[in-house]
Order: C-alpha cells, then sequence, then structure tokens
C-alpha cells in the first residue's frame, strides 16, 4: 500500500486539476536575475523572480508575475502553502490560458 504524502495532491507531476482549479507545486528561486518560468524538477516546477526572500515578498512577486501568464487576476491564485520557503503550492481559479510546459512538458 504506497504511503500518501501530505500536502501532494499532484502525485508524480507538478501539476493537477481540481475541477476548474489548477494545482501547481513550485520550486522557488528567489533573487534571481529575471523573472522566468523553469522545467519541472520532479513533482515541482521552478520558477525564479527577481524579488527578495523577505517576509513573504517574493512568493508575492510571483504571484503577480504568474498571473497574467494564466490569464487571471492575482485575486484568482492561492498560495496553499509556502509564503516564506522555497517549496510552495499554489491554486490557480479557472486559468484561461496555459504556459507551454504546462502543454508540453520538459524532461530533466
Amino acid at each position: 500500500m504506497a504511503t500518501q504524502r501530505p500536502r501532494n495532491s499532484t502525485g508524480d507531476t507538478f501539476f493537477a486539476w481540481d475541477g476548474d482549479t489548477l494545482i501547481v507545486n513550485i520550486l522557488g528561486k528567489p533573487a534571481a536575475s529575471k523573472d522566468a518560468i523553469g522545467k519541472p524538477k520532479g513533482t515541482q516546477l521552478k520558477v525564479s523572480v527577481t524579488a527578495k526572500p523577505k517576509d513573504g515578498k517574493a512568493t508575492d512577486h510571483m504571484v503577480r508575475f504568474l498571473a497574467p501568464l494564466f490569464g487571471v487576476a492575482v485575486a484568482d491564485i492561492e498560495v496553499v502553502f509556502g509564503q516564506e520557503n522555497v517549496n510552495k503550492q499554489l491554486r490557480i481559479h479557472a486559468p484561461k490560458t496555459l504556459p507551454a510546459v504546462f502543454t508540453h512538458p520538459l524532461q530533466d
């Protein structure tokens, strides 16, 4: 019997759907040279942001960076856990578009 890991509702991939809500596991890289979506790394998607990791500001910056890429308002992205951690999970309500990595996942 497989042990179920808490918080990982995406199984063996970095994202899953819960109805019309997209659940994404993120490995954040704060204080990067540019804001960018990277490649999946195991069950997480690497996302780099230029903001410094202070008091959750890098996560707030990440949400503002990601919102237009998914065609949603900032308020449509919920940080489930990891506000002040590089390991985080986001719930994106009813995304209108998906970045290419979701349609053509890159392999490590």
